[in-house]
């Protein structure tokens, strides 16, 4: 049952073809031979997991049970789990256990879901490769020479090499979607606010969202299902009635099932700057689209251009402030020596973050500081709510905006980690999104030279349903995203 959709695993397991315990195991033995290659996951507690299958599977056979009941999911190593080690892939909390759950961690468990283990990740998710944790760089399960996209490359690796069925992720600036377009997996970045943060460590406050990481859209509608809804704890999330994000999934609708579906096309993605062999998987998904009965507009996002600028003075600007609580004082990781407070400050964090942390921390100060407020993050405001406009106007003539993921296939290991610019440009798609607030989805759609290549599919605010029926449809007609690494 290794590779395995949530659709299959429920159904199995509901018929009793296996116990959550078996199915537990059968994924621990898997990490314990891919993992010291792969490098997905941080921490993997087998007695931890294999006690929450036990109960698990109690609920099954109390008839008390739900769709993800007795499923191994991997979770991101950004949501604190009450008892587990929870690093955030830095050195600063390396030996941080926490005492709370996360509410999506909370949610999970009442769901009846299985902890697999905590995945790896750019160092407080700050990165585009998975390269800057504290722990190692994660290996792209098709080519382990090369990267798994980040930050949440952990969760994408596990779910790639089929070390894990599902995994959470977060996005900031692309991190669920260019790390599923690079595994060859569907991801999903919600409206912001759809999924609670409370528990989730801060990154940059205004661009977090957290989301599902999977084989198909059918699974990620399961896991958002667990994970969205109202949480009074985090300030930022919505109060919204409850949505079933399976409700248009399973309807027969026949040879042209998206007929009267308006597909928007940026001009501006699909200029210069994309490689030819991407491009050329995207306009045959859209050719495909096309069969389906969906229709093409052009549309146009003058602002996108801006939208790298400004989300690297904006995301740092938080970044820094988010990041000034780990002083050494409360908890996480303090300097071993030093001559007095201001010393042990001094050195608890330069030696507790990495290079990647200490820039942005560096650069959002700056933007932040007296004399260049106005010049650098009151502006980039400006341009984030220009951004977001564009796609006010763009979705008044169509229902969803696509276009491709990230401008290249997996990059190598290494490629790109001393030109700090050159990586933050494999966001240059995704980033707009996280600006403007907009749910956003990658889907498999071919091979470039042997490596995965994403679609990204935008939705209007909480048409998060629609995108995943859109994903579905194309899935249903296709098979990319059904496709696995060799071994």
């Amino acid at each position: 049952m290794i590779g395995w959709t949530l659709k299959q695993l429920g159904a199995a397991l509901a018929g009793k073809d296996i116990s959550s315990v078996e199915l537990t195991q059968l994924h621990l033995d898997r990490i314990a031979r891919l993992n010291p290659e792969i490098n997905a996951f941080v921490t993997v507690d087998a007695e931890k997991s294999l006690a929450q299958a036990q109960a698990a599977d109690a609920r099954l056979a109390a008839g008390d049970a739900g769709p993800l009941t007795g499923i191994p999911i991997a979770q991101k190593d950004i949501f604190c789990a009450q008892g587990w080690r929870t690093t955030c892939g830095s050195r600063m909390l390396g030996n941080f256990v926490s005492p709370y759950d996360a509410t999506v961690i909370a949610k999970f468990d009442a769901a009846g879901a299985v902890n697999l283990g905590k995945t790896n990740m750019d160092e407080f998710a700050m990165g585009s490769s998975n390269e800057t944790s504290y722990f190692g760089p994660v290996k792209n399960p098709w080519d382990t020479q090369r990267v798994p996209g980040g930050s949440s490359g952990g969760s994408a690796a596990a779910v790639a090499a089929l070390m894990a069925p599902a995994a959470t992720g977060t996005d900031t600036g692309g991190s669920i979607r260019q790390p599923a377009a690079l595994c060859n997996l569907s991801g999903l970045k919600p409206t912001y606010g759809v999924v609670s943060r409370w528990g989730m460590i801060a990154f940059a406050s205004s661009l977090d969202q957290a989301g599902p990481m999977a084989r198909t859209a059918e699974d990620c509608a399961l896991m958002l299902n667990a994970m969205a809804g109202f949480d009074d704890k985090d300030s930022t999330s919505l109060e919204r009635p409850t949505e079933d994000y399976c409700r248009d999934l399973a309807a027969n609708a026949g040879e042209k099932p998206l007929s009267g579906l308006k597909i928007g096309l940026p001009k501006e993605f699909f200029g210069d700057g994309c490689d030819a062999g991407v491009m050329a998987r995207v306009q045959d998904a859209i050719a495909e689209y096309r069969k389906l009965g969906a229709e093409t507009v052009e549309v146009s996002l003058p602002n996108m251009q801006h939208g790298v600028a400004a989300y690297y003075v904006i995301a740092p600007a938080e970044a820094s402030s988010n990041l000034s609580r780990y002083d050494g004082v409360r908890y996480g990781y303090r300097a071993p020596e030093y001559a007095d407070l201001d010393d042990m400050y001094c050195k608890t964090r330069a030696q507790g973050f990495g290079a990647e942390v200490k820039r942005r921390i560096l650069i959002g100060t700056y933007v932040l500081s007296h004399g260049y407020y106005d010049a650098y993050y009151l502006q980039a405001q400006r341009i984030r709510r220009l951004i977001a406009q564009d796609f006010v106007d763009a979705f008044k003539r169509c229902d969803v905006i696509m276009g491709p993921t990230s401008p290249c296939t997996a990059f190598g290991l290494g490629e790109k980690a001393a030109d700090p610019v050159q990586m933050y440009l494999s966001d240059i798609y995704t980033i707009a999104v996280n600006l403007a607030g907009l749910p956003g989805m990658s889907i498999p759609c071919g091979f470039a030279d042997g490596l995965p290549v994403g679609l990204q599919l935008i939705g209007d605010y909480f048409a998060e349903a629609r995108l995943l029926n859109v994903a579905h449809r194309y899935q249903q007609a296709t098979d990319w995203h059904l496709r696995t690494p060799a071994e």
